[in-house]
């Protein structure tokens, strides 16, 4: 067997978070698997670039001259050289042994493109509550999976079969960072791959307070149209447009999401592909 440095890579995205960053790259230089570190710096300019150069030189870095978001991820797995590529943002990091269940867990079900870890939050090591849902989820698993079946994951906590996310395409860069995970997820579903939580990996994150929360909450609010727009049935689609129409009256954080939206209905038309019935009904079985 391959050792596990060998197999799987861990891609970082950031952008202007330099201090941040220091701090989970010294947690994932110190893993015992000595993975790979590839980071795509999206256009920083605090000096993100030269701090990572010169106190990781271990550390691979594609310093972008624009933010490409969520999207810069893409070219990391394009950069790398094994078969399964894990994810940290900048303020979220592995567990020490994580990454070698990952490749293990990968090579035991050859259908799987997406392994979703537990993630633990802050200090005080709280179970993220999305991962109470995920290991929750009433699917039922097409591929032989080692968790819950799922059709969606948190990118900060997930590792991906580097093939099928090339396949894929990827995250579009349309969608920026916040909610960019839901589109590639029904992609790999519909090219018949399967998606699955696993409780006994575990990944950290401790939330970085250099955030916006109202605009991650419109551009995760706009992703989310995006989404319907792109992959769901026209009945589907108007009635929810609809239903979002009426709530934008009375919230300006919806309105400006919807108008947002809006603003790229060339672009959703041109790449819009509706998913097959089969696939339509498990969304529909998790939005129940």
């Amino acid at each position: 067997m391959l050792a596990t440095s060998s197999r799987v890579s861990i891609v970082i995205i950031t952008c202007n978070r330099r201090n941040s960053l220091r701090g989970a790259l010294e947690r994932l230089a110190a893993l015992p698997e000595q993975p790979p570190i590839i980071v795509v710096d999206n256009g920083s300019s605090d000096g993100t670039v030269a701090m990572t150069r010169a106190q990781f030189p271990q550390v691979n870095v594609l310093a972008l001259d624009e933010n490409h978001g969520a999207a810069g991820r893409n070219l990391g797995v394009v950069a790398a050289q094994t078969p399964y590529v894990a994810f940290s943002d900048d303020d979220s990091w592995w567990a020490p042994g994580a990454l070698a269940r990952v490749a293990e867990l990968f090579e035991r079900h050859p259908g799987m493109a997406v392994l979703m870890a537990r993630i633990m939050v802050g200090p005080e090591n709280h179970l993220d509550p999305v991962c109470e849902l995920m290991a929750r989820s009433p699917l039922r698993p097409l591929v032989s999976l080692p968790g819950p079946a799922l059709l969606g994951f948190v990118a900060c906590g997930a590792a991906v079969r580097r093939s099928a996310f090339l396949a894929a395409k990827g995250f579009d860069r349309h969608f920026g960072v916040g909610g960019e995970e839901a589109l590639l997820s029904i992609d790999l579903e519909w090219a018949g791959y399967g998606l699955a939580y696993v409780d006994e990996v575990i990944a950290h994150h401790h939330p970085s307070p250099k955030r916006d929360p109202e605009r991650r909450r419109i551009i995760e609010a706009r992703n989310r149209l995006w989404c319907l727009w792109l992959r769901r049935p026209l009945t589907v689609v108007l009635r929810s447009t609809l239903g979002c129409v009426v709530e934008a009256r009375g919230q300006r954080l919806i309105r400006q999401s919807l108008l947002e939206a809006l603003a790229e209905a060339r672009w959703v038309m041109c790449n819009r592909r509706v998913v097959p019935r089969w696939l339509e009904l498990r969304i529909r079985q998790l939005e129940d």
